[in-house]
This record gives structure tokens, sequence and C-alpha cells, in this order.
């Protein structure tokens, strides 16, 4: 059943995240941790955090991971097959009806209205995390972070990456 059940959260996920890795995210949330209770919202984030910090796409790092952690190597498999596969045949069925369709006014349209949705996900999980932070942290720490890594990402243009590698150094030092 767990496979199973690995195999239905990543492959709802990834077929109904439109547009990669950054919509994909609240729904493997809303599902690992909410639906399946197969993690906390904090180690999802943990995951999160790593995985947005390593090279390759999100979703399959976060299906290999998250799969391997609930029921092994076969768990493992069965995520990245779920992950692949939907968006794989979708390509490949669709791929010759792309150049009919990109200047389309309603698939223009579809986009645009896509954007802002994705965006009020996003800073739903966001929230989530800096309250998971705030509780486990303090608001001391949680604000400095935050405001640190604003500051090299906005004015510095530091690469999200090496700023999430040192926020978790930061953590594994100073909160560890």
């Amino acid at each position: 059943m767990t496979l199973l059940e690995i195999l239905w959260a990543f492959f709802v996920s990834n077929i109904l995240g439109y547009g990669g890795g950054p919509p994909i995210i609240p729904l493997l949330q809303a599902e690992v941790v909410d639906r399946y209770q197969w993690m906390s919202l904090q180690q999802f984030g943990d995951v999160l955090a790593l995985g947005n910090a390593l090279p390759s796409p999100i979703a399959t790092k976060l299906g290999g991971y998250i799969g391997y952690q609930v029921a092994g190597i076969p768990g493992l498999l069965v995520a990245l097959f779920a992950t692949i596969v939907p968006t794989a045949v979708a390509m490949i069925l669709l791929f010759k009806f792309l150049h009919l369709f990109k200047t389309s006014p309603q698939v223009v349209a579809m986009t645009q209205i896509v954007r802002p949705i994705v965006a009020v996900l996003m800073g739903i999980l966001a929230l989530q995390f800096f309250m998971t932070a705030y509780q486990s942290s303090g608001i001391v720490q949680t604000a400095l972070l935050a405001f640190v890594s604003l500051i090299a990402l906005e004015k510095y243009k530091v690469h999200p990456g090496i700023v999430i590698c040192l926020a978790m150094g930061y953590g594994a030092l100073v909160l560890g």
C-alpha cells in the first residue's frame, strides 16, 4: 500500500504541477506533510533547502529522497517513476502541438493566470516555513537569517544556493 501511496502522491503532484519545480513544491508538501504525514513541515523544509542547494531539477531530488525515506530503494524508484514519466509522456504526446498553440491567446492567458497562483502557493509555503523556524529557533535568529538572506539576495545578488548553504551552516553552528 505504501508504494501505491508514493506513486499516487508524486504522480498527482507532478501531473498537476504546471510550470515545473516551483508549482510542484506546494503540491508535494500537501501530500507528503499534510495528507500522508511522512515528514513534518520542518523536515520537508530541510529537504527542500538541501535540494535547492544541489544541481538538477528539484522534483526529482525531492522524489528520490522522500521515496527512499518512506520505503527504501523501491520507494525511491516508484517516486522517481511517478515524477518523471507523467511529464515525459505529456511532452512527447503534446510536443507536436507546441508550435501550433504557443501564441494562442488562450494559452497565453492560461500562463498569465497560473503565475499569480504559483506565487501565492509559494508565499503560503514560505510563511509556513517561517512560522516553523520561528517556533524552533526564536524570533531573533529567524529575523536575522531572513534579513541577512534578503540583503545577500537582493543587494549583493548572491546565488540562492550559496545563501541556502550559508544559512544551513549558520544553523548547524549556532542553532545546532
